[in-house]
């Protein structure tokens, strides 16, 4: 049994964590919510933090789960900026967020807006 909260393991006949009285769950449940990396796939690259954030908030606002990996290093400054971003979805989320994307893309270009 593990604490889904607190992530500590207890013995078998325990059902509540000591520490946070949350309800304990199989190891087995526990471990099919983790975040592998074979389960999300690269849908863009970008330079700039705000660009990948302003993409995350429309992929999550169509329930798309959505990670940002950012490789910015400031420990050296450079000229230009070398920097990449990946954004990330799940790869069942894959076609619905590459269409989104393709949308906003598709709408930047053609200087499109709602307002």
């Amino acid at each position: 049994m593990i604490c889904p909260k607190c992530e500590y393991e207890y013995i078998d006949g325990i059902s509540i964590c000591a520490d946070c009285k949350s309800k304990l769950i199989p190891v087995e449940e526990f471990e099919g919510h983790l975040i592998h990396p074979s389960d999300w796939v690269i849908i863009f690259t970008c330079d700039e933090v705000y660009e990948a954030e302003m993409l995350k908030t429309n992929l999550e606002s169509a329930d798309i789960e959505t990670l940002i990996l950012s490789q910015k290093d400031r420990s050296y400054p450079l000229v230009g900026n070398l920097s990449v971003i990946k954004i990330l979805v799940k790869k069942t989320d894959k076609d619905d967020a590459a269409s989104i994307l393709k949308d906003i893309k598709e709408r930047e270009v053609s200087g499109d807006s709602d307002d």
